[in-house]
């Protein structure tokens, strides 16, 4: 499925909730990350987040868009480079 997640975290925190995101999806803008994930892995990144969290403080907010959805994405101004397939 096509996930995204926004986060807002009190600056302490941003490091940790950065490069956990950074190991599961592309990072698209500041806080905001992009990907294919699996259920499992979607558990997995959620689980992995929330122990990064105080969650009387800090917002993410993931979306999730089922298998076959056609995501339909505009930019205004300078996009930044998408993933690519090369290693």
């Amino acid at each position: 499925m096509h996930v995204i997640v926004v986060y807002d975290t009190a600056q302490e925190r941003n490091p940790k909730i950065l490069r956990t995101c950074r190991r599961y999806l592309h990072h698209v803008q500041r806080s905001v990350f992009e990907g294919q994930l699996s259920p499992a892995q979607l558990r997995r990144f959620q689980s992995d987040v929330s122990n990064f969290l105080d969650h009387g403080y800090d917002h993410v907010i993931i979306y999730t868009l089922p298998p076959g959805a056609q995501l339909q994405r505009h930019t205004i101004g300078v996009d930044r480079p998408g993933p690519s397939d090369i290693l």
